[in-house]
């Protein structure tokens, strides 16, 4: 049952514990695993996948079993409904419309003094996208990777995922695949996969970054390969924190915090009220949509040791408390939510009244919702179009411009202990004195 906690203090300390859940003292052990799963697919390819597969999948594969066959992807269309292909398809186009405003466009400014400063993006050459197995199947992670890669204009983009029972792929994975685009398609999960994208294998060619939500494996995985690749972030188990006040209906707070709790164990749900008797009657509502749900033992799991309700004394003490969290869902179900919103410093997305939640946002809001986890909004964002693009300063100067500054540079590199730097551009000002350089070309005499 979900705790009514009242005591400001004890809230701190319980919001503390919780956030604390991922700090396991087995990791350590959980590393040098993911460290020699790491080095043996690094040295061994394609054989420690398939070795690694039978191991921990308990499936048997052989090299041509790697990638997903056409075919495969062809018959996925004809084994899911007009209704789940409808669904995906909205989901795409809303998801794209929404990454597609966040392009950053590359710039260049000219100053009088002729100096030329800009920002020049550009997108990486390959992703790898992981999409997790195991309990259920994801196509809106699919999306929610694949698009804003796509967007970002990444040439290529492939997938990894755990096979299912007898090397069957999940179809609605395979069918969101190709609406977004790809159909480089891997069964293959786990740190293995992540060694793969990192390293490449004969079959799997290695790529530039590495994003996607996975278990604590495959999060060890992408901490320990990041600088060979790049990565979104470390991923850790989900969570959704609901602000209400008394006009929130118990019936859907209930529901939020349930579809938050459903997802894993170590999934955490928490309410934050200002309001007693809402606090009961969401507790006792919790308990009553819990009696017939399909996943009632994972969900009560992660109700029993990472749920709570704290009743607190005001909105403002609220939203103090959500900063100091910095969850990953934040829902504001309260009369004006966007007189909230002011106070509200870190979240990883956030859910506006009572007729928004987080499900919009996990499927086809558009936003994405591979979002930062246990504390890290307060410093990281959500996934995006960024996180496939890179940037490169752009710098010219006229040898006006330079000769406006030469001294300051000269200065500076002279204080650094630095004197090629210095000659760098000391010698360009002596050719420019002895009339070898020509102003306004910036080329040498003769040139």
């Amino acid at each position: 049952m979900l705790r009514i906690i009242t005591q400001q203090a004890e809230v701190r300390a319980e919001l503390q514990r919780i956030c604390d859940r991922t700090h396991d003292e087995q990791v350590a052990h959980k590393e040098a695993t993911v460290r020699e799963v790491l080095q043996t697919v690094k040295r061994q390819g394609d054989r420690a996948l398939i070795h690694y597969t039978e191991e921990f999948d308990q499936q048997t594969l052989k090299p041509e079993d790697l990638r997903v066959s056409g075919s495969e992807l062809d018959a996925a269309y004809q084994q899911v409904s007009q209704e789940l292909l409808s669904a995906i398809q909205l989901a795409c186009r809303r998801i794209e419309a929404f990454h597609r405003q966040r392009v950053p466009k590359s710039w260049v400014h000219f100053d009088e003094d002729g100096v030329v400063l800009g920002k020049r993006y550009t997108p990486v050459d390959s992703a790898g996208l992981y999409v997790p197995g195991g309990r259920a199947a994801y196509p809106s992670t699919v999306l929610m990777n694949a698009i804003p890669a796509k967007v970002a204009g990444v040439k290529r983009c492939v997938i990894v995922t755990p096979p299912g029972m007898g090397k069957t792929m999940n179809p609605a994975v395979l069918v969101a695949a190709q609406e977004a685009g790809i159909e480089e398609i891997y069964r293959v999960g786990g740190a293995q996969a992540i060694a793969a994208l990192a390293y490449g294998t004969e079959t799997l060619p290695k790529v530039d970054v590495i994003t996607g939500p996975g278990n604590i494996y495959v999060t060890l995985a992408k901490k320990l390969v990041y600088g060979t690749v790049g990565i979104d972030s470390l991923a850790g188990p989900s969570e959704v924190l609901i602000i209400a006040d008394e006009q929130a209906n118990p019936v859907h707070v209930a529901a939020d915090l349930l579809a938050q709790a459903e997802h894993d164990p170590m999934a955490a749900a928490i309410l934050l009220t200002t309001d007693a008797s809402l606090a009961k009657q969401v507790q006792t509502e919790v308990e009553r949509q819990l009696v017939n749900h399909p996943r009632r033992t994972l969900t009560e799991k992660a109700i029993a040791h990472y749920g709570s309700i704290a009743v607190v004394d005001s909105l403002n003490t609220a939203a103090q408390l959500s900063n100091e969290f910095a969850p990953e869902h934040l829902e504001l179900e309260v009369a004006d939510p966007w007189a909230l919103l002011e106070q509200i410093r870190h979240a990883g997305a956030i859910f506006l009244g009572n007729s928004t939640p987080e499900a919009v946002g996990d499927y086809l809001a558009g936003p994405n919702h591979t979002l930062p986890t246990s504390g890290a909004a307060r410093y990281a964002s959500a996934l995006g179009v960024e996180t496939f693009l890179k940037h490169s300063s752009v710098i010219q100067y006229t040898p006006e411009a330079l000769q406006k500054v030469a001294g300051a540079i000269d200065t500076l590199a002279t204080t650094e202990g630095l004197p090629s730097h210095a000659d760098s551009v000391r010698l360009r000002m002596q050719d420019l004195q002895a009339g070898d350089w020509q102003i306004g070309t910036g080329e040498k005499d003769g040139q």
